[in-house]
């Protein structure tokens, strides 16, 4: 049975859930609150994730059969069935069992790791165990201090080497950016985050809608046809793109504090490079190819991995991906076991997510996703502590 404690001694407030300690928060969200743990079995730190089960299934499980094509070349979806639906309104993380446990056996030095994840069925929340990188996110947008063009290349290498892993695991992140790359103590990084990641079948993600964060998504993502299909694996690039661009210049290629003005803009504005930063002609290549508006045209990872300015001239190759990749399977037995069932988890922990209303407003370094609150409580506290949330 699960151990929840509230120990307020005047030295240290927290709250513990089994072997977990919480600690202060280190991270805030649209859906969730991370704090930080210490596990008494092994003593060690880890990154706690109290995510809302419904936006997460929402979010998370969005794998959508490809569309059936029809006489004329449009497209059509098969619905869900009614004995579907019932099912998952009475158990939504059956939808996203699969993903976690792939999550769960993912396993490269350049993607964050999920210990485990808990779960209560009678409280609303899940709650996700990562490995915690004590050197926080590469960069926060935007910057007067971006990085110079040797450290990019190395974080950037880092970061396709596990963005390749991913998309050969079938998993498209769908959410990269600087503040979701990690800097472990070695110095490598680590992609975290993957609350609006997807898993897909056959050779690409076919997705629809716009989550993710504004200042990082592709044009082809903006249709306002709703049921218009994209390429995951497309949108991860256009997002590693930003990312790279980022890097080196400390700021986005568009901006507007409006989100449906900076949809325009990256739907119909060319990509400038700035001139007081000089970049050297290969990285200027690369950043356009990466950023071209036509996902048919834009490159790929393997015309990324072959690139002049990430091989240094062909002098520092990229591993294959035999070398850098290696396939997880899932047995039935791990999907029904990649959650943890803990009766009476949130007894003193209360998370509730409030507000549901889209606004034209915005942060375009921030994901896009309906804006919540999060209230936590103990049960020893007169009044609710009331933590008004970004995205994360």
């Amino acid at each position: 049975m699960t151990n929840v404690v509230d120990t307020q001694d005047g030295s240290s407030d927290y709250i513990q859930l089994n072997q977990y300690k919480l600690m202060e928060e280190i991270a805030q969200g649209s859906y969730s609150i991370v704090k930080l743990a210490y596990n008494e079995q092994d003593r060690n730190l880890y990154a706690l994730k109290v995510l809302d089960k419904l936006k997460l299934v929402k979010n998370f499980a969005c794998f959508r059969p490809p569309p059936l094509r029809k006489r004329g070349g449009s497209t059509q979806n098969n619905p869900p069935t009614s004995q579907q639906s019932l099912s998952v309104h009475r158990n939504p993380l059956q939808l996203v069992q699969r993903e976690i446990a792939i999550l769960k056996k993912l396993a490269h030095p350049n993607v964050v790791k999920l210990v485990e994840v808990l779960d209560d069925p009678q409280d609303n929340f899940l709650y996700m165990v990562f490995e915690y990188m004590e050197r926080r996110s590469l960069m926060e947008l935007p910057t007067q201090n971006p990085l110079n063009e040797q450290l990019a290349w190395k974080y950037f290498r880092d970061t396709l080497k596990g963005l390749e892993y991913l998309h050969y695991q079938k998993i498209v992140h769908r959410d990269l950016k600087p503040s979701n790359l990690l800097l472990s103590e070695s110095n490598s990084v680590k992609i975290a985050d993957f609350g609006v990641s997807c898993e897909f079948e056959g050779i690409d993600a076919f997705l629809t809608g716009t989550a993710g964060t504004p200042a990082f998504m592709a044009p082809e993502a903006l249709s306002e046809n709703s049921n218009q299909f994209y390429s995951g694996r497309a949108q991860d690039i256009w997002s590693l793109g930003i990312t790279l661009y980022a890097l080196v210049f400390g700021n986005v290629p568009w901006y507007d504090p409006y989100v449906i003005a900076l949809y325009k803009k990256i739907k119909n504005d060319p990509v400038t490079l700035p001139e007081n930063i000089p970049i050297s002609d290969p990285l200027k290549g690369l950043i356009l190819g990466m950023l071209c508006k036509d996902p048919g045209l834009r490159y790929d990872i393997m015309q990324i991995k072959e690139h002049l300015w990430v091989t240094k001239n062909g002098k520092v190759l990229m591993p294959t991906e035999e070398e850098n990749c290696s396939l997880v399977t899932v047995t039935q037995e791990e999907v029904n076991q990649a959650v943890r069932i803990i009766p009476h988890l949130g007894t003193l922990i209360l998370v509730k997510a409030m507000g549901e209303e889209k606004s034209i407003f915005g942060n375009p370094f921030s994901r896009a996703s309906h804006r919540s609150r999060f209230v936590a409580r103990t049960s020893r506290e007169k009044t609710s502590k009331e933590i008004f949330v970004g995205f994360f």
